[in-house]
């Protein structure tokens, strides 16, 4: 049975390398990934970095899906923490509206260096996570809004557009046990994030599932992914090297090249993959690193969408 016949593929747009990234590279590969039969097209939020380019998610998602017709566009993660609010929420809904119901909106706590450059105290970020959540599916939800939280606080204000899609996906991209469990709570699907180990996301799953059943909810039909970094080239030292490069220069830890991502031969992919659904995914997202243009058609042929 081929992979694409057991779960899901996203693919990862053009839009964080430490090379310049040509504009109809990224065209391309958003209208190959709708053509070949990719569930989803992805961006990370990267604001401040020193080694690598990085599109900004709404702007480079808003331009895929201007580029498509029915490919889902989605971001992981939008770090919640250096943004108000009101703005993610009037940026998603109206990526929504444009794209008539394709948006999938990630979102995490950040990591130390987000709180650092954006000047945002750290201190009671779960409270303040929580309340952004909620505040953004009550702009969504609600005609007329009135929060009042320990951070944000708004009177009978409305927000318009209001999305498309009811619920509008909101997935959360976290890999400490307790914000896993937070998704069972909070979220609409889960994804871990490339730079963790693949052997982190199989011990996640089960953390995840057991809380999604102790709320009721089915785990079953939960989306749960795993973002992973991949380089395929009928090489493998070749490949290696595509793979090493990224993890060495903008991860900035090479170990990860064989913890966190995937590199080989399009068969030994495909037997990796494997490993990866058996862990429990439902989801992957596939995040070539170089040769986008390339890497979407062998990708397509690895999981058997061509």
């Amino acid at each position: 049975m081929a992979l694409k016949d057991k779960i899901a593929f996203g693919m990862s747009l053009p839009h964080r390398s430490p090379d310049p990234i040509d504009m109809g590279a990224v065209q391309h590969v958003a209208r190959r990934a709708e053509a070949l039969g990719f569930r989803d097209l992805w961006a990370t939020e990267n604001t401040l970095n020193d080694v690598s380019m990085c599109f900004d998610p709404v702007v480079v998602l808003t331009y895929a899906a201007a580029a498509t017709t029915k490919i889902r566009v989605g971001a992981s993660v939008v770090v919640l923490a250096v943004h108000h609010p009101a703005m993610v929420a009037h940026q998603w809904a109206t990526l929504d509206y444009v794209s008539n119901g394709r948006a999938i909106l990630g979102v995490g706590l950040g990591r130390d260096h987000h709180y650092r450059q954006f000047e945002v105290p750290e201190e009671g970020k779960v409270t303040r996570f929580r309340e952004e959540v909620q505040l953004i599916r009550a702009l969504w939800n609600e005609e007329k809004v009135t929060f009042h939280g320990r951070f944000y606080n708004i009177e009978n204000e409305t927000m318009s557009p209001r999305p498309v899609q009811k619920p509008l996906p909101l997935w959360m991209g976290v890999g400490h046990p307790s914000a896993v469990r937070r998704t069972a709570e909070l979220a609409d699907g889960w994804m871990g994030s490339g730079g963790s180990r693949i052997a982190q996301f199989g011990q996640s799953v089960p953390i995840l599932k057991e809380a999604l059943a102790a709320r009721g909810r089915d785990p079953e039909n939960f989306p749960i992914s795993k973002r992973i970094f991949i380089a395929v080239d009928e090489n493998p030292a070749t490949a290696r090297r595509m793979l090493d490069r990224w993890f060495t220069e903008v991860y900035r830890d090479p170990p990860g090249t064989d913890t966190s991502g995937l590199h080989g031969t399009p068969e030994q992919i495909r037997e990796r993959l494997e490993e990866v659904v058996a862990m429990g995914a439902n989801h992957i997202l596939l995040n070539p690193v170089s040769n986008y243009t390339e890497q979407v058609e062998v990708l397509a042929e690895v999981v058997g969408l061509k």
